[in-house]
């Protein structure tokens, strides 16, 4: 699946780009003056501001989410949604990333971390990844209760909020800071709801190529998709299902893509901070 980045608002995006042959597989980062340094506003306020306002779009390429990344990198996304079937560690998938050396941002819910506090924070921790948000409750983002996959969605504004923020003490806990992205459950947004992310200072990042289809499709599918990333690509794939065939599929593609000459970063590495 290929996804336009028409609807994510980068041309206001300015990452640093690494130049000549030292330039390693992850850049600098952008440097953190983020959101966590600023007040956030309340949901009271959130809901006065965007209360009354009707969402005209649904889907997962929408009006202020991103959907690719500028410049000259690949960025690999994993999600991991919790609850019940999707609370595993892939540890196949992270010993692969690890041993090839390439970032990759970590989409991670209120639930799975909740059940994976101490992976949690190793991966918090580890500098080739990054963790970002993926929620409270794992519903898709709506301001007016649409569905997505048979997953009922946020209802209005203040539910809006409470699936942004809900996971905003257990992310400190493991990482010492709010989250730069969200992604999501189901990766369905409105424009309204992607309008409140940013307002959290929350970029919306979905995806240009889907990797793994929710953890259901076999290695050789996987690595399929994942062999036509190019420069600019946000793949996502999943890392909560270690029974599926995402690890294997990655293990077989990702070796020939960095031979190939792809550099791969984390979303923080390219994407500047709201």
């Amino acid at each position: 699946m290929a996804l336009s980045d028409e609807h994510g608002d980068l041309s206001v995006l300015t990452p640093p780009v690494p130049n000549g042959p030292e330039a390693s597989a992850a850049p600098s980062p952008v440097p953190a003056a983020t959101a966590a340094e600023v007040p956030l506003p309340s949901k009271a306020q959130l809901v006065t501001e965007f209360e009354g306002r009707r969402p005209a779009e649904w889907g997962l390429a929408v009006t202020g989410v991103v959907t690719r990344s500028p410049g000259s990198h690949t960025v690999l996304t994993f999600d991991a949604c919790g609850g019940p079937g999707g609370s595993g560690v892939d540890q196949e998938l992270l010993a692969t990333l690890r041993r090839l050396n390439i970032p990759a941002t970590l989409f991670v819910n209120a639930r799975w971390i909740q059940s994976n506090r101490q992976v949690a924070a190793e991966l918090a921790h580890d500098p080739l990844f990054e963790l970002a948000n993926h929620g409270w409750q794992h519903r898709p983002l709506s301001v007016t209760g649409k569905s997505a996959y048979g997953i009922p969605g946020t209802r209005n504004v203040a539910d809006v909020y409470d699936e942004l923020t809900g996971c905003a003490d257990v992310f400190r806990e493991v990482t010492g800071h709010r989250p730069r992205f969200f992604r999501s459950g189901t990766a369905y947004f409105d424009e309204v709801a992607a309008a409140v992310s940013r307002r959290l200072g929350m970029l919306p990042v979905n995806f240009s190529i889907n990797a793994d289809a929710g953890a259901t499709l076999a290695p050789a599918a996987v690595a399929s998709a994942v062999a036509t990333a190019r420069p600019g690509d946000i793949v996502i794939a999943h890392f909560n299902k270690p029974g599926g065939g995402t690890a294997a599929g990655f293990r077989q593609a990702l070796p020939q893509l960095k031979g190939g000459g792809t550099r791969f970063a984390r979303l923080g590495d390219v994407l500047p901070a709201l």
